[in-house]
């Protein structure tokens, strides 16, 4: 209920200030598990995707987000809540076993998951090298994996600013990728990283960005040391 009651409150706002349009939602399941494996420019890139969709999407959030104390922790809380994101500790030495638990819960119950194989926001508009969580995830679950990007979000609200611009935005899905020739080889590194590769290949013939072979969090760590 807080799901749908936040899409009919700010699907309008988000429609009247972004015009946003969707191509390829036609690949997109309309029942049973799947998983939507995107880039992430910015901030609202959790509404602009479940805005275009008519299901559910359910993500995975840092724990703290569901923890906090007083009045802006439960409205926090509530928040990410309604948005059917999934708490999860990505302090622990454990944390990325802990994700993919969660996330093939999520999968197993036959719901939609949306992950961000850069695991965290690009910095600068680019498409970062991707983290292997997601190959491990699909090779575990066996889900159909749908690349999807969104274009505009990063103009829209760049980092370090608190008040979006009025632009228009694209989301993109691909069809299901057709991952068979990975299956029956052996669980390894080497396995994870050339399926993680192709994942980010097709995200970024949707999105039309730059790719950078590069982790998003190294490039933030140098920058925020100068």
């Amino acid at each position: 209920m807080l799901y749908r009651g936040m899409k009919i409150f700010l699907g309008p706002v988000v429609q009247g200030v972004f015009k946003v349009a969707v191509t390829g939602r036609e690949h997109v399941p309309t029942s049973g598990p799947a998983i939507l494996a995107g880039n992430h420019v910015s901030f609202l890139d959790h509404f602009f995707v479940p805005h275009v969709l008519n299901r559910k999407v359910i993500y995975l959030a840092k724990a703290q987000y569901f923890t906090g104390q007083g009045f802006t922790g439960r409205l926090t809380a509530g928040f990410f809540n309604a948005l059917g994101q999934k708490p999860v500790d990505r302090d622990s030495g454990r944390a990325g076993l802990a994700a993919i638990a969660t996330a093939a819960e999520v999968l197993a119950e036959g719901n939609l998951l949306g992950i961000y194989p850069e695991g965290t926001r690009s910095p600068d508009g680019r498409l970062y090298r991707g983290r292997v969580g997601v190959a491990r995830l699909w090779v575990e679950t066996g889900a159909p994996l749908l690349p999807c990007a969104v274009i505009g979000s990063f103009e829209a609200l760049p980092p370090g600013t608190k008040m979006p611009k009025k632009v228009r935005v694209t989301v993109k899905f691909g069809p299901p990728l057709d991952l068979s020739r990975y299956e029956g080889r052996k669980r390894d590194a080497r396995l994870y990283r050339e399926i993680t590769d192709d994942i980010m290949q097709a995200i970024q013939e949707l999105s039309g960005q730059e790719y950078v072979d590069a982790y998003a969090t190294d490039v933030k760590e140098r920058l925020a040391a100068g």
